[in-house]
């Protein structure tokens, strides 16, 4: 064995040792009723919010789109990748949360690159929550640009590191709306007066809020009524509530035009399948004219939280957070891990948040909840895990 294999086996041992090791598993399709290994799974991790990965409208969309358009954009959007469907989609993002443009990128964390290396440079200043996606940190890193981090959702912290800048440099706020593995969302409103005072673009990525909150599901924006123009650079996915794939930014004519000059994420890499886009369209139709959906989802959550509460189930503590996303702390990496596994051979799938995606001695259990779960489905997660804790914390 050669020492390059060596090294790789060594730091192999080393994170199974540290109950870090992570698996994938093969199902048979993005349901949250599917099968893994030949046995039916009931699964409680997806970011499938609003079940439209499965809708059949949303199914149909995507083969007429490929039948029609092709299955692959074929290069990147400024050589030949661009179509029709692209615009159509850009229009329709923009004119939902509110912006003059919309630009799409293959993924979210293409995006969140993106933007960032593209309005940063070395000798500028990026303030981060804490807790924010590992690729807005990642964006950051990649500009040159020195990065702050204050303390989670501490709004005055925030503004101690912006007062402390440079008054001439080059600087950028940016914050999760919903936060992916605490399920909270971010001040936003405290962050926009914030980051006018200090004369600071504020970025939002609204990841986990899209399709979910607000009136019209346009996000964490609408839902706490903060104007548009004081969040300059919103950024978006297209594969969790909206149940596809891609990701895309809205703002100002300006930065979507600086976007496609600058932004290596999107100038070098292939346009978003076009059927994709005409998928997307149609479940963000569903999303705008069945508010159904969302309600049902929320009455889900509300159950969750109070039935799980009065459980009291030991080892656990449930998180804050009014959101499909409710962790649930356990601590330790291995009795996170022992508890998913556990669920998984009752035939629930909730896999184990361990670190580095979360800080050491906060590993969790993170519930992710559908409008595609039933209230049967509910109680199978409630009955489960009260057994399953009780087994794995004796």
């Amino acid at each position: 064995m050669s020492t390059f294999e060596r090294a790789l086996h060594h730091r192999l041992e080393q994170q199974r040792a540290a109950g870090r090791y992570r698996l994938r598993r093969s199902q048979r399709d993005a349901g949250v009723h599917t099968r893994i290994d030949d046995r039916d799974v009931l699964t409680f991790c997806s970011n499938d919010y609003l079940g439209l990965a499965t809708h059949p409208r949303v199914v149909e969309a995507l083969c007429n789109g490929a039948r029609q358009h092709g299955a692959g954009g074929g290069a990147s959007h400024l050589v030949n990748g661009h179509q029709e469907v692209h615009d159509r989609l850009e229009a329709r993002l923009a004119q939902w949360t509110g912006r003059e443009r919309a630009l799409l990128f293959s993924c979210g964390y293409k995006a969140n690159l993106g933007v960032i290396s593209a309005l940063m440079s070395r000798g500028g200043h990026v303030v981060h929550d804490r807790l924010n996606h590992a690729s807005l940190l990642d964006g950051t890193r990649l500009s040159g640009a020195r990065l702050h981090r204050f303390t989670h959702g501490d709004v005055a912290a925030a503004a101690q590191t912006l007062a402390g800048l440079p008054p001439d440099a080059d600087r950028l706020l940016v914050s999760d709306g919903v936060f992916s593995m605490d399920g909270d969302c971010a001040d936003v409103n405290a962050l926009a007066r914030l980051a006018e005072r200090h004369d600071t673009p504020l970025m939002i990525d609204d990841a986990h809020g899209l399709g979910v909150l607000g009136a019209s599901g346009a996000g964490t924006l609408e839902a706490q009524n903060v104007p548009l123009d004081q969040v300059p650079i919103l950024v978006g996915t297209l594969g969790k509530a909206l149940g596809t794939q891609g990701a895309f930014v809205a703002g100002s004519h300006a930065l979507i035009e600086s976007l496609i000059q600058f932004a290596k994420p999107f100038v070098y890499t292939t346009s978003l399948s076009p059927a994709l886009a005409a998928a997307t369209l149609a479940s963000l139709e569903i999303v705008q004219c069945e508010p159904e959906r969302r309600a049902y989802l929320h009455r889900l959550i509300q159950r969750f939280r109070q039935e799980l509460t009065s459980l009291a189930l030991p080892g656990i503590t449930l998180m804050p957070s009014e959101t499909p996303i409710q962790p649930l702390l356990i601590g330790s990496e291995q009795a996170a891990t022992a508890l998913s596994e556990r669920l998984y051979e009752k035939g629930i799938l909730c896999t184990a948040i361990r670190p580095p995606t979360v800080p050491t001695g906060h590993s969790r259990l993170r519930v992710t909840l559908s409008a595609a779960h039933t209230q049967a489905d509910l109680d199978r997660l409630l009955e489960t895990l009260a057994r399953c804790c009780r087994t794995v914390t004796s």
